[in-house]
């Protein structure tokens, strides 16, 4: 039996780490993130947005009172240079981290549903598998973004926000999904986060219904 060998630790961090500066400079340089004609987005950061704003103002605000406290305690020069440059890049890289979620929409598609998480997740499910989309909300257990659950009738995936999902997608035929942690066990039954998921209802189902 062939196996796939998945990326190592480092590699992957050094793939998150380069997306999230490609994803940094794109949003604060504006480049056009349109989708094109026929694709519909729909983002998923919503959800999380205040938490990681939260994170991002306090940081902005520790950075001079820490250079301060530093600049008058420690009489090293290359620790306060150190210490502030850690502060920044951390300011930095939480602005990079909201950028990449907001880049990395849900995308629908002729191809099916896009299934996206950052970098971290990207799966697509072809329209011929989907028999059904439905509106509702659930509060899960764990804030991972991937909980995999097993009742009488099997596995199901979540794909959350913040631990939560809102959209459940029925697959026609079981389907093991590409997660990042390798392959779900098949599964019919899928449940996503969208920020606007009534929106995303119609729209799928516009399309399964042609």
């Amino acid at each position: 039996m062939e196996t796939t060998q998945r990326p190592s630790l480092a590699r992957r961090a050094m793939a998150y780490e380069s997306a999230m500066w490609r994803s940094f400079f794109r949003w604060i340089l504006r480049r056009d993130t349109t989708p094109p004609p026929g694709v519909q987005a729909f983002g998923y950061v919503g959800v999380v947005r205040p938490i990681l704003m939260a994170f991002i103002v306090l940081s902005g605000v520790e950075i001079p009172i820490f250079d301060l406290i530093i600049s008058r305690l420690v009489p090293w020069e290359w620790v306060r240079w150190t210490v502030l440059g850690l502060g920044i890049y951390g300011f930095i890289w939480m602005l990079g981290l909201l950028a990449m979620l907001t880049l990395h929409p849900h995308l629908v598609d002729d191809t099916g549903i896009r299934i996206r998480n950052s970098i971290s997740l990207d799966l697509t499910i072809p329209w011929d598998n989907i028999a059904a989309v439905n509106g509702r909300y659930r509060s899960l257990a764990s804030s991972k973004g991937v909980q995999i659950e097993h009742d009488d009738s099997g596995p199901i995936v979540n794909l959350a926000a913040a631990g939560q999902t809102n959209v459940d997608i029925t697959l026609r035929e079981p389907a093991a999904l590409p997660l990042p942690k390798g392959p779900s066990e098949p599964t019919t039954r899928v449940r996503i986060y969208a920020d606007q998921p009534d929106a995303f209802v119609a729209s799928v189902r516009e399309r399964v219904l042609r």
